[in-house]
């Protein structure tokens, strides 16, 4: 549909004159700003409905001009929605109230602005994306090693603000590993923590920002530890005639220290789906790198775990199958808008569950969801990041969608998997934040001693509530 036909409704807000220069109320620009990059995000896009699009999209080049939106949205009755790739896929960017929205989009802080090549760690701009980093600390021989699905398109302000979850598999899976510091502008001004390599001074301030999801600040820059860029790599895939006995084999290997870079388990809907093996089993795929010294030793004891386990095969046999996955899995985002055209409902959900739940728990997940779908269609999953105490399995849903009733079918295939992951115990994301998708299961699982807690501080640093308001919690109705 041509944007000029799409549904919108006309901007409810002027920008004060010094603003003008960095605020736009283009229908492409609050278009751009309007939805994620979820099923139900692009359904709505193709149809041209951006009932929620923001008022104003702004576009700040420094600290001042952050703190001078904020106040402007304070003094007219707005809300400010801070906006990094606009890659999120649970409705963390989206409008979904009454009042007029400003899109605060951090993409001009985009440099990295002081390398600390003593303690490797670098002081970064929240608007840079992963490549811009990365191309700026590549100079340097230096990593931040923080690789997420969206790293294309998302920012280190996104990472921050959702407690992103990496590429990599055991370690250091989560952006809250390697934050220093962190800087953040809030209604009632400058929250920024001390760089420190580590505190026991009381509750974490870098830890409260970190998940907020927007909520108390607008993260402008953090202090981030690096990493000497990878020398040595190897990579294997292993072969299992059943999921369960892959699940013990990664099990065995997250208790053991070894920490591959890479575990994921892929159940055997998903090893075919993705063209990584046509043996009817699950696969294994492995790596370890390292900036210091060659992994062959540890790629040899993990396979020797894997064998012990049932694992079968010549790991070098299935060379192949680990670079279709690897395909596969860096094409899957960009696919939804062509899946979706076709006709297909096409929507991913993640958890974290421990161990001794853990069977029990996916076969139930996948059940409900299978129901919700009629039966018609797939749920696969695979094992995203693994712990000594439990794993985070990752579901794909591909089934015919209902024409004309798209949002619909997601809302009980999204309602059913969040009930059957909330009721077997696991938690109703492990990395892909809460957003206003998932507030209903939310509110269920945190404590709500800790919400209210929560509603406190945002009151004492943003009293009007200006701050994107609808993820994590509301105010309270007293």
């Amino acid at each position: 549909m041509p944007l000029e036909q799409a549904a919108m409704p006309q901007s409810r807000l002027e920008p004060p004159a010094a603003l003008e220069p960095i605020c736009s109320s283009d229908r492409h620009d609050r278009a751009v700003h309007a939805l994620g990059k979820a099923y139900r995000d692009v359904v709505r896009g193709f149809r041209g409905d951006f009932a929620n699009a923001p008022d104003v999209v702004a576009r700040p080049r420094s600290e001042p001009e952050v703190e001078q939106v904020l106040a402007w949205c304070e003094d007219v009755g707005a809300k400010a929605i801070p906006f990094g790739g606009g890659t999120s896929v649970v409705g963390g960017v989206e409008a979904r109230f009454e009042e007029p929205a400003v899109s605060l989009d951090l993409k001009a802080l985009d440099r990295v602005l002081e390398i600390d090549e003593v303690s490797r760690a670098a002081r970064i701009q929240a608007g840079a994306t992963g490549p811009g980093l990365e191309d700026q600390l590549r100079e340097r021989g230096l990593t931040l090693r923080h690789f997420p699905q969206s790293f294309e398109y998302s920012t280190l302000g996104g990472w921050l603000a959702t407690r992103a979850g990496g590429h990599f598999a055991t370690g250091l899976t989560h952006i809250d590993d390697l934050v220093e510091s962190v800087r953040a502008i809030t209604p009632r001004g400058m929250w920024e923590s001390r760089r420190l390599p580590g505190s026991g001074a009381g509750p974490s301030p870098d830890r409260m920002l970190i998940g907020s999801e927007g909520i108390l600040g607008v993260i402008t820059e953090a202090w981030v530890r690096l990493q000497d860029r990878p020398t040595h790599r190897a990579s294997a895939g292993v072969e299992f005639d059943r999921f369960e006995r892959g699940v013990e084999a990664v099990r065995a290997l997250s208790q053991s220290g070894l920490n591959p870079s890479n575990c994921r388990l892929l159940d055997p809907g998903e090893a075919a789906l993705t063209g990584a093996s046509t043996s009817g089993g699950a696969l294994l795929v492995l790596g370890f790198e390292s900036a210091d010294h060659p992994v062959g030793p540890w790629m040899e004891r993990a396979i020797e775990l894997c064998h012990d386990h049932g694992g079968e095969g010549d790991p070098r046999e299935h060379s192949g199958g680990v670079s279709a996955w690897r395909g596969a899995f860096l094409q899957a985002p960009y696919l939804r808008d062509t899946l979706v055209a076709c006709g297909v409902l096409s929507e991913t959900f993640e958890t974290a569950v421990t161990w001794d739940r853990f069977g029990p728990f996916v076969d139930s997940v996948r059940d409900a969801t299978l129901a919700a779908l009629g039966g018609e269609g797939r749920v696969t999953c695979r094992l995203t990041h693994v712990y000594p105490d439990g794993a985070a399995p990752y579901f794909t849903v591909l089934a015919p969608a209902r024409r004309g009733s798209e949002l619909e079918q997601w809302d009980e295939v999204k309602s059913a998997a969040s009930e059957a992951i909330g009721s077997a115990g696991g938690t109703i994301t492990h990395h892909h934040a809460v957003g206003r998708d998932h507030r209903p299961w939310y509110d269920r699982q945190r404590p709500e001693r800790f919400a209210q807690a929560l509603r406190a501080a945002k009151s004492a640093i943003d009293p009007e509530w200006v701050l994107n308001p609808g993820v994590l919690i509301d105010r309270d109705p007293r």
